[in-house]
């Protein structure tokens, strides 16, 4: 009995986890929570270090060092280990920064007017503009400049407080053009047994138009007054010949979404996830700028990937997170309440989690709160009782009265005996003996007594002529009817 009822508890919370996730699909305003806690803030800079050998006057070395930022968007952590896809804009300068670093130390050293670009110059004085046009790259064995170029990524994590310093990626594989997908991984790795919260991949991008996506991404480094945003966006026909990327159209025509996915990348939602309606997951990656905002499909997203021989994956903190966002948007705020507080544990600075948690406590127990709801309502059966209770009773007469017709037929009844004549004052002879008989179902003969042998009546025993009773010796008259006796 404990086996079926352990058995029947597990399909009954089987079905109950299997239906919660589709109830919670129903709210697409939570649909991105799976996604935002992987966002991150992408900034990307050049760092130069240039040695100036200035042979003009008295021999000098001028030694200068120059940030020059290039990229700032958002990426999507697809690995606990850290690895981000984001766009090769964010990770590879287009730019040569080793011409804008020559044109500075010149305008800085010799005092002249030089345009800080990335663009070769030419000087009027004939001795300066020599070299200057030895200092521009590629290096010779004449160069007047040493350079060094390397570049720096920061990725600053959707975490409260804000990380003030992030954490150093390098890119390991790019696309050729800007607007091609970038993968990138930690430059040291990433300590802890969890890692990051990590965004779920589709397999595909939805083909029907119109279909409602959402973009989620910052507009800024994160802190206490910039949080990430999310924005509704709707995917357009299928791009044109020649197009990079799929377009963004509003189904209903009020809003000019190309416009305003455009602005929004060049504020900063560049290279942020495109997030599925249907189920919550990246279907691509934000890219254009200006008056045009596209998407990049998955595909061109998972190919990246393995191009670069990386395995996107979930962790621990993702289904953790999960199972306490599904009972969240089912509004069972008490059980989400304790999921929460498991991913904070594993993840201390989950900003989607902080604020779900609290939300949930908030609301714990109150009106609201299924699981309350549940607690407090008596169990409720889907069929009465009394059926079961008069089948029962039904079974239980037919087995009485079949164990009762089955005992009278195989016990025998009892023995009876026939009636012996006895003569007065005499016993039964050795010989005699007694007939039973057996009441059957069939007919039956008696077995015919043997003979009885009688003996004389003893001459001094009386008896009343009148009525037969048995007369004493010193009897006159007859002690029952009162007859005299004769003598």
């Amino acid at each position: 009995m404990a086996r079926l009822t352990a058995l029947a508890g597990g399909v009954a919370a089987a079905i109950v986890l299997l239906a919660m996730p589709a109830v919670a699909h129903e709210h697409p305003s939570g649909i991105t929570d799976l996604v935002t806690p992987a966002v991150v803030r992408l900034e990307a800079v050049s760092h130069v270090e240039i040695t100036l050998l200035d042979h003009v006057g008295e021999l000098k070395h001028v030694e200068r060092s120059y940030d020059i930022p290039f990229g700032a968007g958002t990426g999507t952590v697809v690995s606990p280990d850290g690895t981000i896809v984001s766009l090769r804009r964010l990770a590879v300068n287009p730019d040569d920064v080793a011409v804008y670093a020559a044109n500075k130390v010149f305008a800085e050293h010799h005092k002249v007017k030089i345009p800080i670009d990335y663009k070769k110059h030419r000087l009027a004085d004939d001795l300066l503009d020599h070299h200057l046009q030895e200092c521009y790259p590629p290096k010779t064995s004449t160069a007047t400049c040493i350079i060094d170029v390397t570049t720096e990524i920061t990725a600053f994590p959707n975490v409260s407080p804000a990380s003030a310093e992030g954490f150093k990626v390098k890119c390991v594989k790019a696309g050729p053009d800007p607007d091609s997908p970038a993968v990138l991984v930690p430059v040291t790795p990433m300590t802890g047994s969890v890692g990051m919260p990590t965004a779920p991949l589709a397999d595909k991008v939805p083909e029907n138009t119109g279909a409602p996506t959402n973009v989620a991404g910052f507009l800024g480094r994160p802190g206490p007054n910039v949080h990430h945003t999310v924005e509704i966006a709707h995917l357009g026909k299928g791009g044109a010949a020649g197009a990079a990327g799929r377009p963004f159209a509003d189904p209903e025509s009020k809003v000019d979404e190309p416009v305003k996915l455009g602005g929004l990348a060049d504020k900063g939602l560049i290279g942020a996830p495109i997030i599925g309606d249907k189920d919550g997951h990246v279907i691509g990656l934000l890219v254009g700028g200006g008056k045009e905002g596209r998407m990049i499909g998955i595909r061109e997203v998972t190919g990246i990937l393995a191009e670069a021989k990386v395995a996107p994956r979930r962790g621990a903190i993702d289904t953790a997170f999960e199972a306490a966002l599904t009972r969240y948007h089912t509004r069972y705020y008490t059980e989400a309440a304790p999921g929460f507080q498991r991913v904070l544990e594993l993840y201390p600075g989950n900003v989607v989690a902080a604020g779900l948690l609290k939300t949930s406590l908030a609301k714990r127990g109150g009106p609201e709160d299924q699981g309350t709801k549940q607690a407090a309502s008596p169990p409720s059966r889907s069929m009465p009782l009394w059926p079961f209770i008069v089948a029962a009773a039904i079974v239980c007469i037919a087995a009485g009265g079949g164990a009762y017709l089955l005992w009278r037929r195989r016990t025998p009844e009892k023995a009876t005996e026939l009636p012996q004549p006895v003569a007065a004052g005499s016993p039964l002879d050795d010989g005699a003996n007694q007939t039973v008989v057996v009441r059957r179902s069939q007919s039956f003969q008696v077995v015919p007594q043997q003979q009885q042998v009688m003996t004389a009546p003893d001459p001094a025993i009386k008896y009343c002529t009148s009525c037969g009773m048995r007369l004493g010796p010193a009897h006159r008259f007859c002690g029952y009817c009162g007859h005299p006796i004769e003598t």
